[in-house]
């Protein structure tokens, strides 16, 4: 196997690996439980040298283009194939971001898990179902097929259902995993019609395809709609929002880290939709001013419903909602500032923003999470109010809360900083008061995690407890490093991860080029 056919075959092999290790695993697992363990750890760090290995050739050399079964799956549709029958995978500078962020937040969690559910029933089947999770994240990233993406939606929605009710014999658990449930099956079955409506038009799937014929018909508009609506419900923005902290708080730590990815690929499908299929022919200010609403509701009620919280979990919920708004804002301000052509710049730092807050939320918020299971693992509460004195005997977790919390409210040199400070910059241009607002959610945001920090780890030690296993540890570390280097070198993280990503979503023609050739 030399570098070039890995290199070529990788967009498939991304997939197709996490997808063979879920089969693969449970029978692993009836023999050897290390052996499990080890396998899946092993899986997903040759999963993460795969996309590091893939983002660095399309960040050098552009689209990479891989069609299922082709004989030459790195050529573009052939150009006399009326419609493109085989499923393509197109992979550009927001894919493989968003495979980055993916790959990166899964083998964290799986790390983490290894100790934290050790004392669990069905650990096989929960290795399973995270692999599964990350199927579906990077199906939904990589495929370049409107209906393939609906296939992965549903891979994702049902493994993430199940890890939600893991611990079924609480019952919250089971009421979160049911109300993610109907959630996911309403989105489904927008996203499921909207596509009926394409393809009832133009006879078509393939994402490039019907962004090359779309007329913006009524039922086009009809069909944007649905998209929109069922992606915003399924990345939590308000006024959707109401699965988002039952099923995070009820769900496994890890796996809460995890669905904050999986919530983020649902944002990419937001994005993809906005940008690429409908580009051309969109009018970019009124669905630009329309996310700038999704975005300013999510911040605002996000933040405010997190302050009054007692369960831990529960509050960084919330934030989660909150810092979601701020990936619409910066992405809705980018597509209304792009009309205008004084301002085009602006557009493009302003979704340069919104995308880098993408990959800085994944992981201080991931990392937040993992704290939080951290204190779960040792006190068997979420309850705010029966902690406290952990500064003590957990010194290594209250570290890494601290770090997260600072990155989370935007406090340099964390990376939160630098990705907020693109979004108010660009949020100036089309006004003020939505600069003013971004930074007083930021600012209740740090009030909110001083809260916690006094509430968990200040004050006398009252409870007799020690540092988390090492491999929590480590999983948090993972999240950690990334939070520290994108802090301090966020220039080079910008020109050369996030603009790329800004690139690709703006650029609508080479996506069709680079799919259809001509």
């Amino acid at each position: 196997m030399n570098v070039d056919w890995l290199l070529e075959h990788s967009p498939a092999l991304i997939i197709v690996l996490p997808l063979l290790a879920a089969f693969l695993t449970p029978i692993i697992d009836k023999f050897s439980k290390k052996a499990r363990n080890a396998f899946v750890i092993a899986v997903l760090i040759i999963e993460e040298i795969l996309v590091i290995f893939l983002a660095h050739d399309v960040f050098t050399n552009g689209i990479h283009i891989y069609t299922m079964g082709a004989a030459n799956p790195t050529e573009t549709v052939p150009a006399q194939a009326a419609v493109p029958i085989r499923i393509v995978l197109e992979v550009d500078g927001m894919s493989i971001f968003m495979a980055l962020i993916s790959a990166t937040v899964s083998l964290a969690a799986a790390i983490y898990s290894l100790a934290y559910i050790e004392e669990e029933k069905g650990k096989g089947k929960f290795y399973t179902l995270l692999l599964l999770v990350l199927v579906g994240m990077l199906g939904m990233e990589l495929t370049g097929d409107m209906f393939n993406m609906f296939v992965f939606l549903e891979v994702l929605s049902i493994a993430c259902a199940a890890l939600i009710a893991y611990r079924s014999h609480f019952g919250d658990s089971v009421e979160g995993a049911f109300k993610f449930l109907i959630i996911s099956s309403i989105a489904a079955l927008f996203v499921l019609f909207a596509i009926a409506l394409l393809y009832a038009q133009y006879d078509l799937l393939n994402i490039a395809a019907l962004a090359s014929a779309i007329n913006y018909t009524h039922l086009d508009k009809i069909a944007l709609v649905l998209l929109i609506a069922a992606f915003a419900m399924k990345c939590g923005a308000v006024p959707m929002h109401f699965w988002t902290p039952d099923a995070y708080s009820v769900a496994p730590s890890s796996i809460t880290a995890m669905l904050v990815a999986a919530s983020q690929a649902s944002l990419y499908a937001l994005f993809r939709v906005c940008f690429t299929l409908y580009g051309v022919t969109l009018n970019l200010a009124t669905i630009g001013a329309v996310i700038i609403i999704f975005g300013l509701l999510s911040m605002f009620v996000g933040v405010t419903m997190a302050i009054p919280q007692k369960d831990i979990k529960r509050l960084m919920a919330y934030h989660a909602i909150s810092q979601t708004g701020y990936m619409l804002l910066g992405v809705g301000v980018g597509l209304y500032l792009l009309t205008k052509p004084e301002f085009s710049s602006y557009g493009i730092k302003a979704m340069e923003g919104g995308i880098f807050h993408i990959i800085n939320h994944a992981m201080y918020k991931g990392l937040l999470f993992l704290t939080a299971g951290a204190i779960y693992y040792r006190l068997k509460t979420r309850n705010l109010n029966e902690m406290g004195g952990l500064g003590h005997s957990m010194k290594y977790t209250s570290i890494f809360f601290i770090i997260g919390a600072l990155a989370i409210a935007g406090i340099p040199p964390f990376n939160g900083f630098a990705s907020k400070l693109l979004i108010y910059e660009a949020a100036y241009k089309v006004s003020p008061i939505l600069s003013i607002i971004a930074m007083l959610v930021s600012i209740l945001t740090l009030a909110s995690f001083v809260k916690v920090f006094h509430s968990a780890f200040m004050g006398p030690k009252i409870h007799d407890v020690e540092e988390v296993p090492k491999s929590m540890l480590a999983g948090m570390a993972v999240l950690t490093f990334v939070i520290i280097l994108f802090g301090l070198f966020p220039g080079w993280v910008v020109s050369n991860i996030v603009h790329p990503a800004a690139q690709a979503l703006a650029d609508q023609a080479a996506y069709i080029q680079a799919v259809l050739g001509g």
